[in-house]
């Protein structure tokens, strides 16, 4: 009889920068018995390296690391391991990434702060290739339905400019941005101008004040 999810090992990568926080995730998912951590990444180039090369279940994949954007590691992943459920973790609050991080290809979006009983229920929900909501996004997810224009400006950005908008907020130059991104400078110039125009903004000055101020950069 084959394995189901009840009777086999999840199979967990670990993304983040931190050895203290992988270190107390590792105690806590494999103390329940049914959770392994088979491989650990402290930059965004290990965890795609770790994702081609092996196979896992679910990655836990943190927002901000050294190297690359999280958001960059997740479409990559997602592309080279579609089988494989990302769970993105953060510090940053779940109302600014959550929404881009699910349309860009991960499962599911919950905070550094949650509580041990719902990371448990959020690994296991992924694992299975479902899609994880907290109770607090989806709370805010309802109220957005009855005030859409209450929600942040960045929130109205395709997946490519919010993609852009974070990068162009934390200092890189087109030039850089293209070259990450593997597209044009005038392709990124053409995104700049309507990421400007959708938040009212003028320059990248705007769009960095914009950022620190709602939590999307630190």
């Amino acid at each position: 009889m084959p394995a189901t999810l009840e009777t086999r090992t999840i199979k967990v990568i670990m993304v983040d920068d931190h050895a203290l926080i992988r270190a107390g995730l590792r105690k806590f998912l494999e103390e329940t018995g049914h959770i392994e951590v088979t491989a650990e990444a402290s930059t965004g180039k290990e965890a795609i390296a770790q994702a081609r090369a092996n196979t896992f279940d679910v990655m836990l994949l943190d927002i901000s690391l050294p190297d690359l954007s999280g958001m960059d590691v997740l479409r990559t992943v997602c592309n080279a391991r579609p089988e494989m459920g990302v769970l993105m973790i953060s510090g940053y609050p779940e109302e600014q990434y959550a929404m881009h991080a699910l349309k860009a290809g991960a499962l599911g979006f919950i905070g550094k702060d949650t509580a041990p009983a719902q990371m448990l229920q959020a690994i296991e929900t992924v694992a299975r290739g479902q899609r994880y909501v907290s109770p607090n996004l989806a709370s805010q997810l309802a109220l957005g339905l009855i005030k859409n224009t209450d929600k942040p400006l960045h929130t109205f950005l395709s997946e490519r400019e919010f993609q852009v908008f974070t990068k162009l907020a934390a200092g890189r130059s087109p030039t850089e941005i293209a070259a990450e991104l593997f597209l044009s400078v005038k392709t990124i110039s053409t995104h700049r101008a309507r990421i400007l125009e959708k938040m009212n903004l003028k320059t990248n000055a705007d769009l960095t004040y914009y950022a620190i101020k709602n939590g999307l950069i630190q």
